[in-house]
């Protein structure tokens, strides 16, 4: 793998460690880990893991605590190439913890020199209001396999969307949505998010257009440089696009129940 400023990796690897925080998300800074709780109670995430084995059981404890203060009971644990101790998903394994599906192996990539633009046909624009948001959510809801939004969710999307920290992004052919993505902006580079494009309309560029235009508010911003985790879908396309792989992330999940 090559080698890349450490801001850049760190970002790779822990991005919710970095990413700037929403209403209503907390994170907790700990030596040995950060801990990111965003709004909805399955979102919670544990990562930047600094500790030695024998401290293991304790961190796992820690956590725990934590995720149940807040009244939750599960929290996903992404294990980045530089965290220690070494071999820690194979020692969370051993203690009930399980790969979360459905693609727990991620790889981290960086793109730093500028993509191709996007097919003529194509046209990408920032998400600008609730009708825009509503049918972001629909394409990335329909892709991801989740379920439908009702009204109190979009318009509590609406009230949270912050298109200067976390920006959604809709592509278009001919006036109709078929695409979105999502960019999130840092001092080192933007990190990106759930690009997808409904599977009818695969094959027209349109993921192509929405890596192009998150690439040009990047450069815009002064931080050309675009961050992201691949999984299996999004692997190939990435690396045709000009992505490098810079490191690995791991994801399990430790359901432990409620609060007794």
């Amino acid at each position: 793998m090559r080698s890349v400023d450490p801001a850049v990796l760190a970002l790779a690897e822990n991005p919710n460690t970095y990413t700037p925080l929403g209403e209503g998300d907390q994170r907790l800074e700990r030596p040995r880990f950060v801990l990111w709780m965003g709004i909805g109670s399955d979102w919670n995430v544990a990562q930047r893991f600094r500790f030695d084995a024998a401290e293991l059981d304790d961190v796992i404890a820690e956590v725990r605590d934590l995720v149940r203060r807040a009244g939750r009971s599960t929290c996903a644990w992404e294990i980045g190439s530089s965290a220690r101790p070494d071999g820690l998903a194979e020692l969370l394994l051993a203690r009930g913890f399980a790969w979360d599906d459905p693609d727990p192996h991620q790889v981290g990539m960086l793109l730093d020199q500028e993509p191709p633009p996007g097919p003529a046909a194509v046209t990408v624009r920032p998400a600008l209001d609730a009708d825009d948001l509503r049918a972001s959510e629909m394409i990335a809801r329909s892709c991801f396999g989740e379920g439908e939004m009702d009204e109190q969710e979009l318009a509590e999307m609406v009230r949270r969307y912050d298109p200067g920290r976390s920006r959604r992004y809709l592509a278009e052919i001919d006036g109709r949505p078929v695409g979105t993505a999502s960019a999130a902006f840092t001092s080192h580079g933007v990190v990106l998010n759930a690009g997808s494009v409904l599977e009818a309309q695969r094959g027209r560029g349109a993921y192509r257009a929405l890596v192009r235009a998150r690439w040009d508010d990047a450069a815009a911003a002064g931080t050309p440089a675009l961050i992201t985790q691949a999984g299996a879908m999004s692997l190939p396309i990435l690396k045709r696009l000009g992505f490098t792989e810079i490191c690995r992330v791991e994801a399990l999940i430790d359901r432990f129940g409620a609060p007794s």
